[in-house]
């Protein structure tokens, strides 16, 4: 039986943390059977290896080997990617073709980022797991192959499974045995021996002298968090060996190359303040209608005082209210309502019909409204350009933050112009 470090010599896979040799260990001990295998891990940790070391040390291995990207292909050609199509199935179907599950009869599957595949292809992928069959794109008859799957992800899939982005039960037939793979900021002391190596296959693959980190360099490197892990690791071993004359690397220099700390965090936290920011600006819009309706209730109050009593008498009792709506004039006078012309007020032939017009003017009451619906109407505008704009443009989005739905918005746009 192959051992932990054979099959790292083998693959070349650099570390000797626990949790790696764990990992490995898992891949040893089920790769003669048929078992299902989720590899778990953030993206970057070489999920990739595991299956490939399955596969080597399997019944299997003179058979076909593919690794199938689940998230690089479009949801509308991933059935025929997978299982294949009949000609004619589909527009641009000129032949038949045959599927990776096809391809692959009495050999291995490695699907990466099998969370992103949509739920109809799930449906298909468990009864290939349950049975071994499945149905080509556009035919009737069913087919049977003999293949072993590994799956990989880099999400929680339970979080997928409660949002009903992924079906429970394909976990469970896919987590037969869950081998999990550290992040790189989890494995201190393999970090140094990565980055030694990167160095020297650059400075070969490059005719250059190889890089050496300063003593004082390694403690800087290790305590970085590394999100992009090994991957990034690599990219920023390369750049330093491309550009830098001075293959003595000290501190200032290796800093110089990782970028702020505050940059690995989750975009998630920049989305969150903006929505913050959207929510006060909209809770200050609410503010701002609500004193309008306040005041449009005591300029109502104020005109039916005028009509019912008269401008001299209202002027005496309703002084505050007065400067409330109209405002203070420079000279402190007061307001003639008599001057103001009597087609802008609202006139009473009994207690019945408090409200009419007078020539070709609009109502009192009516203009108002008309320009409280037309502020209404500039804010809701504001709002949806805003929303569009922060969502690059994305309806749906922008229709959830707004809290309306995405035939309400696309009416709004129609509506507005927008």
């Amino acid at each position: 039986m192959e051992t932990v470090q054979n099959i790292k010599q083998r693959f070349e896979i650099i570390g000797n943390d626990p949790k790696l040799n764990r990992a490995i260990e898992k891949a040893i001990q089920v790769a003669p059977t048929d078992i299902t295998v989720l590899v778990a891990g953030e993206s970057g940790v070489g999920k990739e290896n595991i299956p490939r070391i399955i596969h080597s040390l399997s019944h299997r291995k003179h058979g076909k080997y593919i690794a199938v990207n689940c998230g690089a292909i479009p949801e509308g050609t991933i059935d025929s990617e997978l299982f294949g199509h009949e000609k004619g199935a589909f527009t641009g179907a000129t032949n038949t073709r045959e599927g990776y599950f096809e391809v692959a009869d009495g050999g291995t599957i490695f699907l990466d980022e099998v969370g992103e595949l949509p739920l109809t292809t799930q449906v298909r992928l468990l009864r290939v797991l349950e049975n071994g069959e499945f149905i080509k794109v556009g035919s009737s008859q069913v087919q049977k192959t003999n293949v072993r799957i590994v799956a990989a992800t880099n999400v929680n899939l339970f979080d997928a499974i409660e949002k009903g982005k992924f079906r429970e039960d394909l976990y469970y037939r896919l987590s037969t045995v869950d081998i999990v793979l550290p992040p790189l900021r989890e494995r201190k002391d393999d970090i140094h021996l990565l980055f030694r190596k990167f160095v020297a296959d650059f400075a070969h693959k490059y005719k250059m002298p190889p890089l050496k980190l300063d003593e004082n360099a390694i403690p800087v490197l290790q305590k970085f968090r590394w999100s992009g892990n090994i991957r990034q690791l690599r990219n920023v071993a390369e750049q330093i060996s491309v550009l830098e004359t001075n293959r003595d690397i000290s501190v200032t220099t290796l800093q110089s190359y990782l970028p702020e700390q505050g940059s690995n965090l989750p975009s998630v936290i920049k989305d969150k303040k903006s929505e913050n920011d959207f929510s006060t600006e909209r809770e200050i819009l609410y503010k701002v209608l609500f004193d309008m309706k306040s005041d449009l209730n005591d300029l109502k109050k104020l005109t039916l005082e005028l009509i019912q009593n008269g401008s001299s008498k209202v002027q005496e009792t309703n002084q505050h209210l007065i400067k409330k709506i109209y405002g203070s004039k420079d000279n402190d006078s007061e307001i003639d309502f008599e001057e103001e012309p009597r087609s802008a007020l609202i006139t009473s032939q009994n207690n019945d019909d408090l409200y009419q017009e007078n020539d070709d003017n609009y109502l009192f009451a009516e203009t108002i409204e008309e320009e409280e619906t037309l502020r209404l109407e500039q804010k809701e505008i504001e709002m949806i350009k805003k929303s569009l704009e922060k969502n690059k443009g994305k309806r749906k989005a922008a229709a959830d933050e707004l809290g309306i739905s995405e035939r309400t918005l696309y009416r709004k746009i129609k509506q507005f112009d927008l």
